[in-house]
């Protein structure tokens, strides 16, 4: 009570001072108004019963709610050092920058990271380095089932869709492929115009919710694809089992964001809110997933096919490559999704505790190919914190053949990590459908900024890899990537983890793989 008598004191002074004013000077109503505001916003809070805060403190409990809506921003330029942040830390974002504006990503005085903190990673540098090629050596994706193989580049963009995306920055991202001559992902929310207007080369990705290609009650519609994937564009086509971020769950596009432009896209009413289921309709076990990317490809005329996938149960991938086996056919190329990797939305949970990290991701898909002898003929794309020349090194030691980046693009389009994705009010056009906001990303600057970004990283890659005395990725081996254990010990990948010879699984699987691979089931996915 006696905050309330407080407050009604003070309202009433600035009441009284403001009738006073009334017929003399109107000065004294900005001296009346300073105290009219706090005294009924503090009435406000006494009454209200969702924020125990407020009801203490009120008015100046407003400042905590304040404080805590900025920390995002206090933390990011204030308190974070170059080397801690997260997602994507101050070096990496400012090295991305600094690519895809062309000017010099170099640092002076040496390294700011604890070389010798546990987890600390460093690729092995040759006594006799050997010249840097001249033209960047490309992936040959297309198995012998592949009638139109397609050369892939080290570096492409990765999986982000129209919705997510701006069109402005769909347009950048393409526009930025067709200059760099490297391929982009659609994502699975459908291939839009703006995928195709630059003339990029495109990887047409279809998710569970199989849109631009699905018939009235949500179904994959075979002639649909058919007629959309046999676009001059579309280069390769990838059926997407899960994402890193949020692997095992579908998506919620809420009705409001389903405007007209993106209602015909995705081929869904207008207005409606629009679930991607988190189970395919078009197979149930390994063998019918096998089938599927073989019907794919034959519906494509012959175009390399593949899925994307964030890594789980080992036994289940191993189930996939005997269903392979099985039924004499395979994808093209994999893309292995880590947990680390990006997303519009997604729950913590599963952010932050479900699915595997991609350095086992990639093993786990390398060594199952290797052990099975299926290695020759599926290639294997990595993706999931991409962004400089060593990550993408690294990952090709750990098995990949190509590396696609989705947030390092975003940054090259303008992305500020502001980490505001999902409300629609991304400030800089990137992750918006807000008119308004996206028309302050410059499509002709930011597509010159993708196109150095990926031609600057993977030159750096290539720099990198002449300091190792490789000269292509197929030289990498797994000694080449050492981590620190403890301050004094350190071991190289090979000694880390175990590397299957090929075709071991099906002549004599390793004790640490035999109960998986005996448990392995082509006809259905086991737990």
């Amino acid at each position: 009570m006696t905050r309330i008598a407080l407050v009604v004191l003070v309202l009433a002074v600035a009441l009284a001072a403001a009738a006073a004013a009334w017929g003399s000077s109107p000065w004294w109503w900005f001296a009346a108004v300073p105290l009219l505001v706090p005294g009924l916003l503090g009435v406000w809070d006494l009454m209200q019963r969702r924020h125990s805060v407020l009801r203490n403190y009120p008015v100046l409990g407003h400042a905590r709610f304040l404080l805590e809506k900025i920390r995002p921003e206090l933390q990011q330029y204030f308190i974070e050092r170059n080397f801690d942040g997260r997602p994507f830390d101050r070096d990496t974002r400012t090295i991305v920058y600094e690519r895809a504006k062309g000017t010099a990503a170099e640092q002076p005085y040496g390294t700011e990271r604890d070389v010798y903190r546990p987890g600390y990673e460093f690729l092995v540098p040759s006594m006799a380095p050997c010249p840097v090629p001249e033209t960047a050596p490309r992936v040959r994706i297309g198995g012998p089932d592949c009638g139109r193989p397609y050369d892939m580049a080290l570096l492409n963009v990765s999986a982000m869709s129209f919705g997510s995306l701006s069109a402005n920055a769909i347009l950048a991202l393409n526009g930025g492929a067709a200059a760099g001559g490297f391929a982009h992902d659609t994502g699975e929310g459908g291939l839009s115009e703006y995928h195709l207007r630059p003339g990029g080369d495109l990887v047409w990705e279809i998710g569970t919710g199989y849109f631009g290609c699905r018939t009235d009650d949500g179904d994959f519609d075979p002639a649909e694809f058919a007629d959309k994937s046999a676009h001059e564009q579309v280069k390769c086509v990838s059926l997407k089992l899960s994402q890193g971020a949020k692997p095992g769950i579908g998506g919620v596009l809420p009705g409001a964001k389903v405007n007209a432009e993106i209602a015909r896209v995705r081929e869904v009413p207008q207005g409606r809110t629009v679930i991607s289921p988190p189970y395919h309709r078009v197979f149930s076990t390994p063998r019918e997933l096998v089938r599927f990317i073989a019907r794919m490809r034959e519906l494509s005329g012959g175009k390399p096919t593949g899925f994307k996938l964030c890594v789980g149960s080992r036994r289940q991938f191993l189930a996939v490559c005997k269903a392979m086996l099985a039924e004499g056919t395979a994808p093209d190329f994999i893309v292995v999704d880590g947990a680390e990797g990006g997303t519009g939305a997604a729950p913590l949970e599963f952010a932050d505790h479900v699915g595997t990290p991609l350095t086992e991701g990639l093993l786990t898909v390398h060594n199952a190919l290797v052990g099975t002898g299926l290695r020759d003929r599926v290639r294997i794309g990595a993706s999931g914190k991409i962004a400089t020349g060593t990550d993408l090194v690294k990952r090709m030691v750990q098995g990949a053949d190509y590396g696609n980046a989705a947030r390092a693009m975003m940054f090259a389009v303008g992305c500020i990590q502001a980490q505001r994705c999902h409300t629609n009010t991304c400030p800089t056009g990137v992750t918006t459908q807000d008119p308004r906001r996206a028309r302050a990303l410059h499509v002709g600057d930011k597509t010159l900024r993708v196109r150095r970004l990926q031609e600057a990283t993977v030159a750096s890659a290539l720099q990198i890899m002449a300091s190792m005395g490789v000269d292509d990725p197929a030289q990498l081996r797994p000694h080449m990537l050492r981590r620190r254990i403890d301050p004094r010990t350190e071991c190289s990948f090979e000694e880390l983890y175990e590397w299957l010879a090929p075709g071991q699984l099906l002549a004599e699987p390793p004790a640490s793989w035999a109960a998986d691979w005996n448990a392995a089931d082509p006809d259905r996915f086991t737990v």
